[in-house]
């Protein structure tokens, strides 16, 4: 009896000790497990492919020009007595700008106009003389050659009437140049000449310069392969041009494409273009650098991604594409148009996906990530 309690004892003590060795080694896995480090998930920002219309914008460098600019200058040689503007004015065309002195002018035009009534006057005592001869010639008082000579006496001075007549629109055109006109309407320069100068019709110096800044123009310059492109869309109507800040960061004002130049720069490659601004508000300015772009077609219903989503490698160009276990998978992908802002995937991408545009440097291909909350989660925009 006593062998056998002795056998039990040494059973439990051995049944204790197997799993007391099975529960320190569960223990010891626990906390090895534990002690590992877990995955982390790499911090990105994510965006929306969307299937949106994409305005395709071609952008160029242009200055800013008057829509059309004048010299004002005498046509008359005298002395400036009149200056009728201040330097900065608004003016129509018609607005008196300057005079010059009028008097040898309205000297002239009296000379001329006297000129005119003396002619008359012989003129009237020629055709009574004429009258005389015919009536003489038929009574055989006078002779043929009497009466042509008469008649020849009194056509030449008809046409030196018609010769004062001449010299007297002459005379009064000259007289109305000392008034110097705005011939266009928009804002005046610094005066060029002061009240007391002579000033003379021949001299290369003006008065004053006036710029037409409504409309203005401005005139930029677009690479050669694009002339096709804009060609077919003024054939399909009005092509929208849109002037920004020189930086790009601010819109100026919005008006149309009005001129392509008639021939390429061979030396640059570029072609000019010439869009007009209403200009209501004076936004611009003669001689300010802008940045100009033309809509010259609209893609619709395609897919976009935020520029900063499209990765470039050796292999081509790709995207992370985040799935349902928030990994990510490295997409090739294919770009047609894009701009500054947005790209168009014509290839390797759906509406709707969700791809990084933040944090790319640390991930791999099957990387977990955890997306950042913001406005980088929205949908991809498109902006003009």
């Amino acid at each position: 009896m006593k062998i056998i309690i002795r056998f039990l004892v040494v059973v439990l003590a051995i049944g204790l000790g197997i799993g007391g060795y099975f529960a320190y080694e569960r223990v010891s896995r626990a906390k090895q497990v534990a002690r590992q480090p877990q995955e982390q998930g790499v911090p990105v920002s994510v965006a929306l492919a969307a299937q949106t219309n994409f305005p395709v914008l071609l952008s160029g460098l242009g200055t800013v020009q008057p829509y059309n600019t004048v010299t004002v200058k005498s046509r008359v040689d005298g002395e400036i007595i009149k200056i009728a503007f201040k330097e900065g004015d608004i003016v129509k065309p018609g607005d008196l700008l300057a005079q010059i002195d009028p008097r040898p002018y309205q000297a002239a035009l009296d000379q001329a106009t006297a000129k005119k009534a003396q002619d008359e006057a012989t003129l009237a005592n020629s055709k009574l003389d004429l009258q005389r001869y015919q009536t003489l010639a038929k009574q055989d008082f006078a002779t043929r050659q009497q009466l042509d000579t008469q008649q020849s006496t009194v056509t030449q001075q008809t046409a030196l009437i018609q010769a004062d007549d001449a010299a007297i629109e002459n005379a009064q055109t000259q007289l109305g140049y000392t008034d110097i006109k705005a011939p266009i309407g928009g804002r005046v320069g610094f005066r060029l000449a002061d009240q007391g100068n002579i000033v003379t019709a021949a001299s290369q110096n003006g008065i004053v310069t006036i710029a037409q800044l409504q409309p203005i123009t401005v005139v930029f310059t677009l690479p050669e392969s694009q002339v096709n492109r804009i060609n077919d869309a003024m054939k399909r109507g009005s092509v929208v041009a849109t002037a920004f800040s020189a930086d790009g960061s601010r819109q100026l004002a919005q008006g149309a494409l009005a001129v392509i130049n008639n021939q390429v720069d061979v030396t640059t490659g570029v072609i000019q273009l010439k869009a007009t601004f209403a200009n209501t508000d004076n936004t611009l300015w003669p001689g300010q650098s802008v940045s100009t772009k033309v809509l010259v077609e609209t893609l619709q219903s395609v897919v976009t991604v935020p520029q900063s989503a499209v990765q470039h490698g050796q292999q081509g160009l790709s995207v992370f594409v985040v799935n349902d276990q928030q990994r990510v998978e490295l997409r090739p992908i294919e770009v047609g148009e894009s701009n500054s802002d947005s790209a168009v995937i014509t290839k390797g991408l759906s509406a709707g996906e969700r791809v990084v545009t933040a944090g790319q440097y640390r991930l791999q291909n099957g990387a977990l990530v955890a997306v950042s909350a913001g406005p980088s989660t929205q949908q991809a925009s498109v902006t003009q």
